[in-house]
């Protein structure tokens, strides 16, 4: 979904809407949108290409615990504050914010908080799900939980413990204490 920077009605338009999970791709392997993604945002010319874009995305995305694989449901409510200005002509990519890989741009010095807000947009076109992706990619959580208190997967057979209890028992030891076992089974038979 695309808006048309050139056709802003004055200074400041003001944009709602409610896009259908199927606007975005079902086939991300981080996270699926579950839920319609209610976009509220506000796009104000600042300069002669430049634009600000402040708001807010709220919908559910369904991610996969890192403890059990069962699948759960994170309520997003996120709020941005970008700069748009046009994509400079050497650039490629996806055109967002989070296009740098390192911590330092092409010219060797460091990004700034200016930077990290900046984004941009190719042919007067902004594009709307792009924004949105960042913005949900930004409110994933470093390691997903289905619940602070999951158990997660049983190491030896892979039952789910949250659903079922295993009969395994964990035989790992140190491999480092072995001498010291083979002392405590020497005094035991003397």
């Amino acid at each position: 979904m695309l808006l048309d920077l050139n056709k802003l009605h004055g200074l400041r338009e003001h944009v709602e809407r409610t896009l259908a999970p199927s606007a975005f791709d079902p086939q991300d392997p981080e996270y699926r949108v579950v839920g319609p993604v209610e976009l509220t945002m506000d796009v104000t010319k600042t300069g002669d290409s430049a634009f600000a874009v402040a708001g807010t995305a709220k919908t559910r995305l369904e991610l996969n615990c890192g403890r059990c694989l069962d699948p759960f449901e994170l309520p997003v409510d996120a709020a941005f504050d970008l700069h748009y200005v046009p994509e400079p002509a050497h650039q490629s990519g996806d055109g967002g914010a989070l296009g740098a890989d390192s911590g330092a741009d092409d010219d060797g010095r460091e990004l700034g908080e200016d930077d990290l807000t900046t984004a941009f947009y190719r042919d007067g076109m902004l594009d709307i799900i792009e924004l949105l992706r960042e913005q949900f990619q930004l409110a994933l959580p470093m390691k997903p939980l289905c619940s602070d208190a999951c158990r997660g997967l049983c190491p030896e057979c892979g039952t789910n413990r949250n659903r079922t209890e295993c009969a395994c028992a964990p035989a790992w030891e140190d491999p480092r204490l072995a001498p010291l076992k083979n002392l405590l089974s020497r005094s035991k038979e003397t």
